[in-house]
């Protein structure tokens, strides 16, 4: 069994926050191609919400490098105000691969602390199973079903927890299906 990993990544919160995006935990850095979330070219995060921003499935990426443009998508992040972070801390790979399923989560992230910081902060979004049963356990609620919402309560705030579909390739669904998900994303 491998030891365990603390997240690379400070979470990513800006002040005017409205949405906090959460998946699980990063692969492992030989799979990035960035150092950012969603950072495995094979992932289809930035792919996602560039169809659902900009009609545009390549609009994150600088394809003759084979990766995503870090510093566009901190741009856009800031600008519409989502913020991006994990449900684990801490962790330890069951198996030598990014699988959500082979992941065991040592410790969770303190998601209240990143509401705090982020006062404008209504929604939630899970990437996936494991993030939102994360999610479940931290804030002590049931998830919603997939592609559903559930409302808590958060210092006198309700916040939605949204859960949405991996953007996984290995999640069996095409990527403009996957973006016909996400595109509530553009009203919030």
């Amino acid at each position: 069994m491998t030891n365990c990993e603390s997240h690379p990544l400070e979470p990513f919160l800006p002040s005017n926050a409205k949405v906090l995006m959460l998946g699980s935990f990063p692969p492992s850095q030989n799979r990035w191609s960035m150092d950012f979330y969603y950072p495995n070219w094979q992932n289809d995060m930035w792919r996602i919400l560039g169809i659902v921003f900009f009609h545009d499935k390549d609009y994150f990426t600088i394809p003759t490098e084979k990766r995503f443009d870090k510093e566009k998508i901190i741009q856009f992040l800031s600008n519409k105000g989502i913020a991006l972070s994990d449900t684990a801390e801490k962790v330890r790979r069951l198996k030598d691969n990014a699988s959500d399923k082979f992941l065991e989560i040592i410790e969770q992230q303190d998601i209240f602390s990143h509401l705090r910081k982020m006062p404008t902060c209504h929604t939630i979004i899970t990437t996936g199973e494991k993030a939102s049963t994360t999610l479940g356990d931290i804030i002590g609620i049931k998830p919603p079903a997939t592609n559903q919402f559930v409302e808590f309560q958060f210092e006198n705030r309700n916040i939605k927890f949204y859960r949405l579909v991996s953007s996984s390739r290995a999640y069996p669904l095409s990527l403009e299906k996957k973006a016909e998900f996400y595109k509530f994303l553009k009203d919030l």
